[in-house]
């Protein structure tokens, strides 16, 4: 004779402590995906051109609007871009680069970053723009 209620395993699985861990992980990609995908602030020209193949992390050489230049985040001197490109080729084998030039950017300042580039021996220059709307 049985007396009293039958003990009996619980056999599922609590997920309320895993939902709150994933809530509090997805708020975090939330936020920071948007500062991880923010560069510099550079208003590029438009042009009719079809775009080119480039490799997934290319090198991106960068003129502000201020006429500032950047190798990703860290500043560089005009005087310094030759030797900069220079050991990039030597250490990481850098066969081609990418500029990403503000539209309001004098002529002559582009043309002298190009030049050092070309000096630096990097033969394949891309140019970064939008497409036409």
């Amino acid at each position: 004779m049985k007396v009293g209620k039958e003990s009996e395993t619980l056999s599922e699985i609590n997920v309320t402590p895993f939902v709150d861990v994933m809530l509090v992980l997805l708020i975090i990609f939330m936020v920071t995906a948007p500062l991880i995908q923010q560069g510099l602030d550079v208003n590029l020209p438009e042009a009719t051109a079809k775009g080119l193949k480039s490799p997934e992390d290319p090198t991106v050489l960068t003129i502000d609007k201020a006429g500032k230049i950047y190798f990703g985040h860290d500043q560089v001197a005009m005087e310094k871009i030759r030797g900069f490109v220079e050991a990039l080729k030597e250490n990481k084998g850098l066969e081609e680069l990418y500029l990403k030039a503000d539209k309001d950017v004098p002529y002559g300042t582009v043309v002298k970053v190009m030049a050092e580039i070309k000096a630096a021996g990097i033969d394949r220059l891309g140019m970064i723009t939008l497409p036409e709307s």
